[in-house]
């Protein structure tokens, strides 16, 4: 069923659990995905995300997505992920997207507030809620580097950003960076308690690829409603294909098949730890 409003985050944050979004980039990814929330009975979020569609295409990757959300047998939103330009959120609404994200994080403080509060203000008007950022996180979104933690986010300046542009959700740079790297990161408790305790619409961790489970659900018990999950199915994907490459043949559909499989149980480890199951 497809998960249209923020609640989707509100209830996990008062059960102090975290709902994962992970990016997908092909239809296996989007399949594994809602496969992986159906045998956990757990909801979770398709991030048919920004970057994806130089690949797949926009309009294809948000119709399969869209499509398995619609078919699967617990909530599942799909979202855009890490956009920074207003009119390729405005495409995605009209496609049916039920979240989106304007990262304005690059930008001086107050540009941030204003590019944000514009898309906030569009996509209200279409009930599709939003996630905003403050405090870019390093490293990139679709392949693993050794990337190291920037500056982090100041919770009073959260609490501002939030109440200014009315976003619904808030992702913050907590000590984490995108994808893998060398020297593993660290999330920073005291900051992320100091920033949930200051805003009062749910948080959001980007970069939480590499940190072991017990950090993981912590994350979760401290406030933490939505994690961003890429670098770990991507991994997996990858190492199937390579796998089976290995044994011969050309067989795609068992290809497909183990990449699937790789997948769906990556996430499902992924939804357990953030629901508090392992």
């Amino acid at each position: 069923m497809l998960a249209k409003g923020i609640e989707l985050l509100t209830d996990a944050r008062t059960e102090g659990r975290a709902v994962p979004a992970f990016t997908t980039y092909t239809l296996e990814s989007t399949r594994a995905i809602c496969e992986a929330a159906e045998r956990t009975g757990l909801p979770a979020m398709i991030a048919a995300g920004s970057s994806s569609f130089r690949g797949a295409g926009r309009e294809g990757l948000a119709a399969a997505a869209l499509a398995a959300a619609e078919a699967a047998r617990v909530p599942v939103g799909v979202h855009l992920d890490h956009s920074t330009d207003p009119d390729e959120i405005a495409a995605c609404i009209e496609l049916g997207y039920t979240s989106v994200m304007i990262d304005g994080s690059r930008l001086p403080f107050d540009e941030n507030v204003e590019l944000t509060r514009a898309v906030v203000e569009r996509a209200h008007a279409h009930g599709v809620w939003v996630e905003g950022e403050l405090g870019g996180l390093a490293g990139d979104e679709d392949s693993s580097s050794d990337a190291v933690a920037g500056d982090l986010t100041d919770p009073r300046q959260a609490a501002e950003f939030v109440d200014r542009t009315g976003v619904d959700a808030l992702a913050a740079a907590v000590g984490t960076v995108h994808g893998f790297t060398a020297v593993p990161v660290h999330v920073d408790f005291e900051r992320l308690r100091a920033i949930v305790a200051a805003v009062d619409v749910p948080f959001v961790l980007h970069g939480a690829s590499g940190l072991d489970d017990d950090e993981l659900a912590a994350t979760a018990a401290a406030g933490v409603a939505k994690v961003n999950v890429n670098a770990e199915l991507r991994r997996a994907y990858l190492e199937a294909l390579r796998d089976a490459l290995d044994g011969g043949g050309d067989d795609v559909p068992r290809l497909q098949g183990r990449a699937i499989a790789a997948m769906a149980d990556v996430a499902e480890a992924k939804l357990r730890v953030l629901a508090g199951r392992r």
